[in-house]
C-alpha cells in the first residue's frame, strides 16, 4: 500500500463561543439578561456597569422581580406573600395546647411534614421518627390546631376527618366516603343508589353535602415569598393606537473600563488578554442589540397579525406560526422561537406569555381556518350550556361543531383540548336527575 499526502477542503458549521452567546441571549428573558450582564462584569474587567437613573424605574413603573417568571399559565399575575411562616403559627398554637414535650415533638414533625395543602407528605421516609398508631394519635391531635381535616394522608382520609369532627351525624355521608368514593369520583348514581340502597334524590343529597366539604383545608399555609412578572414587552393602546416597547430600561449600561484602555495598543503578553476581553466585551454589546432589533422586528408583526387580540381579548386570536412571521421578518423560524421565549407581554387586559400569540389552525368545511384558541373557547362555552344530566361524549362534540359550527375537528382533538381546559370527560359532567 502507498503512503501519500493528499490536502482536501471541507466546510464545518462551528458553533463559536460568540454565536452560541448570541443565540443564547436571544432566548433570556429581560430579567435573565440582566443577571447575566452582572455576571460579565464580574468576569470581564473590561466591562463596567452604571446603574440607570432613578426615573428609568419610576417611568417603567414595575418592581425587580426575584425570579423568572413561569409561563405555564396563559395569565401570568403576581404572587401574594405570607409576612410569617403560617407552619411556625400552628406549632405556636400546639405548643398553647399541650405542654406534654413527646406530644410538641409529635406535633412538630408532623407541623413540619404538611404539604401546601393541609396534607403530611413526609420528607424521611427512610427514617420515620414515629411509629403508625403515634402518627393516627398525632393526626387526631392536629384536629384541635388547625382546620378539621388537617394532617390527613389522602383525601378520603382529610372528608372523613371533617364529617366525623364536625358533622358526626351525618353516618351516610361517611360511609358513602369510606368505601364507595370512586363512585362518587366517577358520578355513578345509580350505583351509589343500589348499592346504599337510597333513593337518587338521598344521592343528590350526600352529593352536595360531600362537595361543601373542603379538599384542602390548609391552603393558606404555603409559605413563600413575593414574586413580580417583569414583562419584557409592553403593550399599550395610545389615542386608539396599539404601540408597543421593550421593557428593558432598568438594565444597566454596559461601558468600557478606561483604567484597561492604554494596554489594547501595547505589544506584550497582558495587551494578548485584554484583547480578548475587549472583543467579549464588543461581542456582548453587539448581542444584547441584535437581540432587542429581532424582539422590535418580531414584535411589529405581532401587533399587525394579532391587532384584534391586544384590542378584544384572547377569543381573537387568529391563526399564526413561528414560521410565518419568519417569512415576514426574513429570518430563520428557530431564530423567531429562540427570540420569543420564556418572554411576557403586557397587554391592557393582563400579562401573557407571548407564544401564546403562536396558535395552530383548524380548517372549516368552507377551506377558511379559526386558531385553536377560538376552538377551545367555543368548547368551554358549548360544555357550560350542555344539558348536564345528559352531557355529550367528545364525538358528539365533533359531530356538533362540524355540522353546526362548521369546523372540521376529531374526537381526539376535542379529548385533547377539553383536557387542556380541565373539563372532565362526559360520564364525569353528568348531574344527578331526580
Amino acid at each position: 500500500m502507498d503512503l501519500a499526502l493528499h490536502q482536501k477542503q471541507e466546510l464545518h458549521l462551528k458553533m463559536t463561543f460568540e454565536l452560541r452567546q448570541a443565540i443564547e441571549l436571544l432566548q433570556y428573558s429581560t430579567y435573565e439578561l440582566e443577571q447575566y450582564i452582572r455576571q460579565q462584569e464580574l468576569e470581564n474587567p473590561l466591562i463596567e456597569l452604571k446603574e440607570k437613573d432613578d426615573h428609568f424605574a419610576d417611568e417603567d413603573r414595575f418592581n425587580r422581580p426575584t425570579k423568572s417568571p413561569s409561563s405555564s399559565d396563559m395569565s401570568i399575575d403576581a404572587n401574594e406573600s405570607h409576612d410569617t411562616n403560617m407552619r411556625d403559627e400552628l406549632f405556636e398554637l400546639a405548643k398553647l395546647l399541650f405542654t406534654d414535650v413527646q406530644t410538641q415533638r409529635l406535633l412538630n414533625y408532623l407541623i413540619y411534614n404538611l404539604d401546601d395543602n393541609g396534607y403530611l407528605q413526609f420528607q424521611d421516609l427512610d427514617y420515620m421518627r414515629f411509629d403508625e398508631q403515634q402518627i393516627n394519635d398525632g393526626i387526631r391531635l392536629l384536629q384541635a390546631v388547625g382546620p378539621t381535616g388537617i394532617g390527613a394522608r389522602n383525601l378520603k382520609e382529610c372528608l372523613l376527618l371533617q364529617i366525623e369532627y364536625d358533622y358526626p351525624e351525618e353516618q351516610l355521608a361517611m360511609l358513602l366516603v369510606k368505601d364507595h368514593l370512586e363512585l362518587v369520583a366517577n358520578r355513578k348514581w345509580n350505583d351509589i343508589a343500589t348499592t346504599l340502597n337510597i333513593s337518587l334524590a338521598q344521592v343528590k343529597e350526600l352529593f352536595d353535602f360531600i362537595q361543601t366539604l373542603n379538599p384542602r383545608p390548609c391552603s393558606f399555609i404555603s409559605d413563600f415569598s413575593a414574586t413580580y412578572t417583569t414583562p419584557d414587552v409592553i403593550v399599550e393602546l395610545k389615542n386608539e393606537e396599539l404601540v408597543f416597547r421593550i421593557n428593558d430600561g432598568f438594565l444597566p449600561s454596559i461601558q468600557m473600563n478606561k483604567d484597561y484602555a492604554h494596554h489594547l495598543n501595547a505589544k506584550d503578553e497582558l495587551s494578548t488578554h485584554i484583547h480578548d476581553y475587549y472583543k467579549s466585551y464588543q461581542w456582548l454589546l453587539t448581542s444584547i442589540e441584535q437581540r432587542r432589533n429581532t424582539m422590535l422586528k418580531i414584535m411589529g408583526v405581532l401587533l399587525e397579525k394579532q391587532h384584534d387580540f391586544f384590542k378584544k381579548g384572547s377569543s381573537f386570536l387568529k391563526p399564526l406560526t413561528l414560521g410565518d412571521v419568519a417569512k415576514e421578518i426574513d429570518m430563520h423560524e428557530s431564530t423567531v422561537s429562540r427570540a420569543t421565549m420564556n418572554k411576557v407581554m403586557q397587554t391592557p387586559f393582563g400579562s401573557f406569555d407571548l407564544r401564546i400569540l403562536f396558535t395552530s389552525k383548524v380548517t372549516t368545511v368552507d377551506g377558511d381556518s379559526i386558531s385553536q384558541s377560538n376552538v377551545k373557547a367555543l368548547l368551554q362555552s358549548f360544555v357550560a350550556q350542555e344539558n348536564k344530566f345528559k352531557p355529550y361524549s367528545d364525538q358528539k362534540i365533533a359531530d356538533y361543531f362540524k355540522t353546526e359550527e362548521g369546523i372540521t375537528i376529531s374526537r381526539r382533538t376535542i379529548s385533547k383540548y377539553r383536557e387542556e381546559l380541565r373539563i372532565p370527560p362526559s360520564s364525569r359532567r353528568k348531574e344527578i336527575e331526580v
